[in-house]
């Protein structure tokens, strides 16, 4: 095992004047499990194509252990990839299909067939061994697809969104699979993926990238709690942080309608040391409660999960309408049509610089 480095590694295509990843910098540490995620074009899957040599590093460089890779061919680098459309062999058994890098290895049949019995006995593949591709279902079939990155015992894993081909239910069984057979392995573990949810989920750290540029890695609960910037705030959260730009007033509060949130000193010292006039406030859906005064709003949509409700609402703030999601329990949900208020809870407030999108102060 090894892990990975990016160092200050970018990628510019023919005809493009913006570097679909510019100059990365990235550390997976030995046998850790980072998710990239981000919107499409984000740059994430090319990083993933550069670590596995499919894509050329055009500046900087890509380390696995003390290697430069940079400019290695892919057989060189001792990474196993699984693609988002499993690359079978139509014509191969499961069997066969597992053990095919110990093939081309030159590994004797017999020693074949054991190790690939093995790594179906993990994967719970034992009873479809000499089953063909065409009659497994989805995930078994990107179950096959794991146990032959799997038997090669690589330095690194390369998942390129092995589970959107995959239904909603099946993806959340598959998600846990790989959690657990990844930490069994212990093998390091670079995971691509535009869903956040598999991302937030799966990932030791999350690395999240907007525009080829990576705006912020760490622990799920550190992208949900302190967002570094705006982009970052709303991408992850589901349903998504609530954004709107403010008046920043002069006794350390900003205005939500008829709501005051008071700031913390050192956030509104920063506000005024960069000029605004505004600031953009940041809630979270679970930051705002449901109560008997407030910010009056009028309930779009109610989304119900069990025991949470999504309130979707329209509110009045700063004179403009705007949407706002709170979440409340279910059994006391408002019904589409009605008018609520909206409360801030305190100390929840996120604060970002209107014009950088950066954060502001310590909360």
């Amino acid at each position: 095992m090894a892990d990975v480095r990016y160092i200050q590694a970018t990628k510019l295509y023919a005809g493009t004047e913006t570097a679909a990843v510019h100059a990365l910098d990235l550390h997976v540490a030995d046998g850790e499990f980072v998710v990239m995620v981000g919107p499409s074009g984000s740059g994430k899957t090319t990083a993933l194509r550069m670590l596995a040599g499919l894509e050329e590093v055009d500046a900087g460089a890509v380390m696995i252990g003390d290697r430069d890779v940079t400019d290695l061919p892919p057989k060189k680098r001792d990474v196993a990839m699984v693609f988002q459309n499993y690359a079978l062999y139509p014509y191969l058994t499961v069997s066969q299909n597992i053990a095919f890098p110990l093939r081309t290895a030159g590994v004797k049949k017999s020693e074949r067939e054991r190790q690939a019995a093995e790594v179906a006995r993990r994967l719970g593949l034992e009873d479809y061994l000499d089953r063909k591709p065409a009659q497994l279902s989805g995930g078994e079939r990107q179950r096959v697809a794991m146990g032959r990155a799997i038997i090669r015992k690589p330095s690194v894993f390369l998942m390129d969104e092995p589970l959107s081909n995959l239904d909603a239910k099946l993806r959340v069984q598959m998600r846990a699979d790989i959690a657990a057979l990844q930490a069994d392995l212990g093998t390091t573990t670079v995971y691509v993926t535009h869903d956040q949810a598999e991302a937030m989920t799966l990932g030791h750290r999350v690395a999240v990238l907007d525009h080829g540029r990576l705006q912020q890695c760490g622990t799920p609960r550190e992208l949900y709690d302190r967002p570094v910037n705006r982009f970052v705030a709303g991408f992850i959260g589901s349903p998504a942080m609530n954004l709107c730009e403010v008046a920043l007033g002069e006794n350390g509060t900003v205005a939500l309608g008829e709501e005051r949130v008071e700031l913390d000193p050192e956030t509104a010292a920063l506000a005024r040391a960069n000029g605004r006039g505004s600031v953009t406030l940041g809630l979270r859906p679970e930051a705002l409660e449901l109560t008997g005064d407030g910010l009056a709003a009028w309930v779009e949509v109610v989304e119900e999960f069990g025991a949470d409700a999504f309130v979707f609402c329209v509110a009045d703030v700063a004179g403009e309408s705007t949407r706002l999601v709170a979440r409340a329990d279910a059994r006391g949900a408002p019904d589409r049509g009605d008018r609520v208020a909206l409360r801030v809870r305190p100390n929840e407030a996120h604060l970002f610089d209107p014009v950088s999108g950066d954060r502001l102060g310590a909360r």
